[in-house]
């Protein structure tokens, strides 16, 4: 049943950046669905080449919203870098690499902390708008029990802090408006693949999307800056 998303105005733009990964694309699927939005944007580098790590083009995306004239009600960064060809999750501290690194903190924090420059701004003054972005579980210190994935956590952990620092800024001039990080669950994508098993059962993206939208869709000003798990409780920094 698709989410109907009933605390947002109604008409609007949702946008959802990343769109053409799993968890993204099932993200504009939905908000297509729910019928609240008057247009769903869907950006992301296949279709538009939008690139975290390319300024520039997160300006170029903040701009084609901008140009719908329509209030920006949402806005979802649905992207992350846990693992690729080039490098994996650090099992040690003797497989610490200054280059991936510097490569997680550029996709995981610095990238989406630009979005968030550039896409605050365009929230309206007054109503429900909310920007969200993609977090992780393990970006949680007080979670933190087995170590490893050095890079992963700790690029999370800075974007938890990122967020949380702007929504304090936001909320200054939009006292109604969200910014805040999402924990999805284990999602049944190529980026948790390889981690999935018997204690960690992956869900589908839609399922994982519809909780997220369900979780914003519930979620008020005093839950801004926070970091929410995908039943819409509060994870410990």
């Amino acid at each position: 049943m698709p989410v109907d998303l009933q605390s947002f105005p109604s008409g609007g733009i949702a946008v959802v950046l990343g769109a053409s990964g799993g968890i993204g694309s099932a993200l504009d699927l939905a908000l297509r669905q729910s019928g609240r939005f008057e247009q769903v944007l869907g950006i992301s580098r296949r279709m538009d080449g939008f690139e975290l790590t390319d300024e520039a083009s997160i300006v170029r995306a903040a701009e084609a919203t901008a140009a719908t004239q329509l209030p920006v009600r949402l806005v979802l960064l649905a992207t992350g870098l846990l693992h690729d060809g080039a490098q994996q999750p650090e099992k040690s501290w003797r497989q610490l690499d200054g280059d991936n690194l510097a490569r997680s903190f550029a996709i995981n924090a610095v990238g989406p902390a630009l979005v968030a420059k550039h896409f605050l701004p365009l929230l309206p003054r007054q109503g429900k708008a909310t920007f969200a972005a993609i977090s992780a579980k393990v970006g949680s210190i007080g979670d933190n029990q087995l170590g490893g994935w050095y890079g992963y956590r700790a690029a999370k952990a800075a974007l938890n802090q990122l967020i949380h620092t702007a929504a304090i800024e936001l909320a200054r001039s939009r006292p109604e408006a969200l910014c805040l990080t999402l924990h999805p669950g284990t999602v049944a994508t190529p980026l948790s693949a390889p981690f999935s098993g018997p204690g960690h059962p992956p869900v589908s993206p839609m399922e994982a999307a519809e909780r997220m939208l369900g979780v914003l869709d519930g979620a008020g000003p005093a839950d801004t800056g926070m970091m929410l798990d995908h039943t819409g409780l509060p994870l410990p920094w």
